[in-house]
């Protein structure tokens, strides 16, 4: 029986995607790259998918890259196939941010590589009380800045402790990331579904419109050239949500005390 590399489970307008090889502890094989870059890529053309919550099976997040996994291209040299590998799974962990729902991260085990940075790439992330996350490259010889890992850490952890990891390549525990707000909290394993579901529920009591651009601003500013820039971009999102039906029907509800019906419009 073929394995599926991820499964999907629709709750509503939230969806869980849960890494599906827990015999290899989720390590990254093609399969699964390539499931999860069509998935956080066709995200944008599916509205009604408001909130993904992504997870995995088994005692570990993903053990990083699976280096048996990949097929090779005979027509290929070394190189041009270290760059394909290399171009997909970053490809994910792109797609990741710009999709324009929320991502919420739970995990377990080991978070190694690229599972790392899946965890990085998401937009809120709950921690097991054994969750291990390194950037394991610098280990075996390679530089310790992979996979999106230099762009998001020092802006999650500051430049600091993102160097102490990146430089060493050691392991981070979940204390110590919740020490430093990586995490947003440390939940145990059997209650950290509960736990993402439960912050995806209070994120759908938001306007649809209002939520995607709110994703999209956290995460232009993070690199927005000037405060300028971020007050601008702010405006001009306020504005625009403020001649929704949405809004108007938000301020009706506010006044008639119940809960707004949101139409998307």
């Amino acid at each position: 029986m073929t394995e599926q590399p991820i499964t999907i489970e629709a709750r509503g307008a939230v969806e869980v995607v849960s890494l599906n090889r827990p015999d290899r502890l989720n390590a990254m094989n093609e399969p699964l790259i390539r499931a999860l870059l069509d998935y956080f890529t066709t995200l944008r053309e599916r509205a009604p998918v408001r909130v993904v919550v992504l997870r995995a099976e088994g005692r570990a997040f993903c053990a990083g890259l699976d280096l048996g996994g990949w097929a090779p291209d005979p027509d290929a040299g070394p190189i041009h196939q270290s760059w394909r590998t290399q171009r997909l799974i970053a490809a994910v962990m792109q797609a990741m941010r710009k999709c324009p729902q929320p991502v919420i991260a739970c995990a377990q085990g080991a978070a190694c590589g690229g599972g790392f940075s899946l965890l990085l790439a998401s937009d809120v992330r709950y921690a097991a009380p054994d969750l291990r996350m390194n950037a394991a490259y610098i280990k075996i010889g390679l530089g310790g800045c992979d996979m999106g890992a230099s762009y998001f850490l020092p802006r999650l952890v500051g430049s600091s402790v993102a160097a102490e990891y990146l430089l060493t390549g050691k392991f981070m525990s979940a204390e110590k990331a919740l020490a430093c707000g990586l995490v947003s909290e440390i939940v145990a394993q059997e209650e950290l579904l509960g736990k993402a579901l439960s912050l995806a529920d209070e994120m759908l009591l938001t306007s649809p419109m209002g939520l995607r651009l709110t994703k999209d601003a956290l995460n232009l500013n993070i690199d927005a050239a000037s405060m300028e820039h971020a007050f601008a971009l702010e405006d001009r999102q306020q504005v625009m949500l403020g001649q929704a039906g949405d809004f108007a029907e938000a301020k009706a509800a506010f006044f008639e005390k119940r809960p707004p019906e949101w139409n998307d419009g």
